[in-house]
């Protein structure tokens, strides 16, 4: 197979998609791979590393995309990639197309074969391939608010851990998933005042068992959410519904009543936000006010460290590349059931549920469409 590796383009994304060791072991197996010149060069990953594990250094992303039978990136196609993708070529990287009907309509519009990293799954339901960029998000989103708290930074001047004789900051984390306990992990290990919340009893109980006393882990009822909130100087979103968009949890009027200065890092923007008053933001201009309150909505935070990001990223994508290489797109889908939940577009029909349903169009199953 070609398997073709482009440089990222989307603001600030360093990422890439495969290392050169990948490349070295596509090579070894029989594969030609095709490397965009400079595509891990910001990350040290230059071209001569990937020249001498075997890949074809091309120097322009229409020659790449012309040629490739898969695309392997980082973030979902920028609309002048969705135009050169074609017919029948497999794009692997992740979409989050459940918030973004433009994209939705221009990988249907290419007929080309879409599978989307944050929705394989594995034998235990989790996301393997969402997985190592939640733990990096939830673990950046903290360092993020701390440092957005800091009067210099557009902050009301609140020391994260606080100091003796001086409270520390009091931290609000939507989500006990990967993204929540990630954050949870780094907020007590500052010293913060943390409260976590989830629908999941389990997960509360066992975050409960860790910390003990150090943490509030409290049911997300909407009084008691409501109340944290409005005393809360960082609130971390990371609630995901898999391949669907993120729920609104904190309202419009709500974000109008929390205190002037406080934080909100919505790591769920991906997926549209868990604030209704999210909107995305790069890592350019990461922050906008809404009513006094600071808003960190980047779309791609790993990429700011984007050398662990793209380390921790491929160690889970490359077993599933490498299937989709050595077995063929129909034979890989059909041996492997998590593999299959990742496919969302399909040579011009839709097969996601969730990105149906939230932008109602029509969908055929994946078992259906193989089938067929």
């Amino acid at each position: 197979m070609i398997i073709a590796l482009p440089q990222e383009v989307k603001n600030n994304e360093f990422r890439v998609g495969l290392t050169p060791s990948n490349v070295s072991s596509l090579v070894v197996q029989g594969h030609t791979v095709l490397v965009q010149r400079e595509a891990g060069k910001r990350i040290g990953f230059t071209d001569e590393m990937y020249r001498i594990a075997g890949a074809k250094l091309i120097d322009t992303a229409a020659e790449i995309f012309s040629r490739a039978e898969m695309i392997v990136k980082v973030k979902e196609p920028q609309a002048e990639e969705c135009l050169m993708l074609h017919e029948g070529q497999i794009l692997f990287t992740y979409l989050h197309l459940a918030p973004d009907p433009l994209q939705t309509q221009a990988l249907l519009a290419s007929g080309a074969i879409c599978l989307a990293y944050e929705t394989v799954t594995s034998a235990h339901g989790a996301l393997p391939l969402l997985a190592p960029m939640s733990e990096v998000a939830g673990r950046m989103s903290i360092q993020a608010a701390a440092h957005h708290l800091e009067k210099t930074h557009g902050g009301p001047g609140i020391l994260m851990a606080g100091v003796p004789g001086v409270a520390p900051a009091k931290v609000v984390i939507l989500g006990a998933g990967v993204v929540g306990r990630n954050a949870l992990q780094m907020a007590v290990g500052l010293g913060a005042d943390v409260t976590i919340f989830d629908c999941d009893i389990e997960r509360l109980r066992s975050i409960d068992i860790i910390y003990g006393n150090r943490v509030k882990s409290l049911y997300s009822d909407p009084s008691a959410l409501e109340d944290a909130v409005f005393q809360a100087d960082v609130i971390i979103g990371g609630v995901l519904l898999p391949g669907a968009a993120a729920p609104k949890l904190v309202t419009r009027k709500m974000v109008s009543k929390m205190k002037a200065g406080a934080v909100v890092v919505d790591v769920a923007i991906d997926q549209g936000g868990c604030f209704e008053t999210s909107l995305p933001t790069t890592h350019a201009n990461p922050t906008f006010e809404v009513d006094g309150v600071i808003h960190y909505c980047v779309a791609n935070m790993p990429g700011a460290v984007a050398r662990t990001s793209t380390l921790a990223l491929t160690n889970a994508t490359y077993p599933f590349i490498e299937a989709l290489a050595n077995r063929g797109l129909v034979d890989a889908l059909e041996l492997d059931r998590h593999l299959r939940n990742g496919l969302s577009v399909h040579r011009g029909k839709l097969t996601s549920a969730p990105v149906a349903q939230a932008q109602q169009l029509n969908y055929i199953s994946v078992d259906e469409l193989l089938e067929v």
